[in-house]
């Protein structure tokens, strides 16, 4: 059975960090891409970023790019997001979920994790 679980939410100031990790099992990371997807309070889903085992490649949404990047630990099962600068507007629920591919709809994603929330405050 694909698991994945989100984790390492929590309250920031404006300016800080968090390191999100997004465990997984059942599935193997080389065949597969593994995505951050965020849900802001009255906004819809988005896309956040993106690492493709499959083809080696990282996508980043327009807004964080340059403050957060994408990592893996394929020993762990695990995928990093670390979020750097972090602004208001950061704040949402984040979710990890399963691609073939990295991109941006969000019906190409699959076994989605609970979520872990990420506040910042000004």
């Amino acid at each position: 059975e694909v698991q994945l679980q989100a984790s390492g939410g929590g309250l920031v100031q404006s300016g800080g960090s968090l390191r999100l990790s997004c465990a997984a099992s059942g599935v193997t990371f080389d065949d597969y891409a593994i995505g951050w997807i965020r849900q802001a309070p009255g906004k819809e889903r988005e896309v956040v970023s993106c690492i493709s085992y499959s083809d080696n490649t990282a996508y980043y949404t327009d807004s964080v790019k340059g403050r957060f990047t994408i990592s893996g630990d394929n020993a762990k099962n695990t995928v990093y997001l670390q979020m750097n600068s972090l602004k208001d507007e950061d704040t949402a629920v984040y979710y990890c979920a399963i691609n073939t591919i990295c991109g941006t709809s969000l019906f190409a994603y699959s076994y989605w994790g609970l979520g872990t929330l990420v506040t910042v405050s000004s």
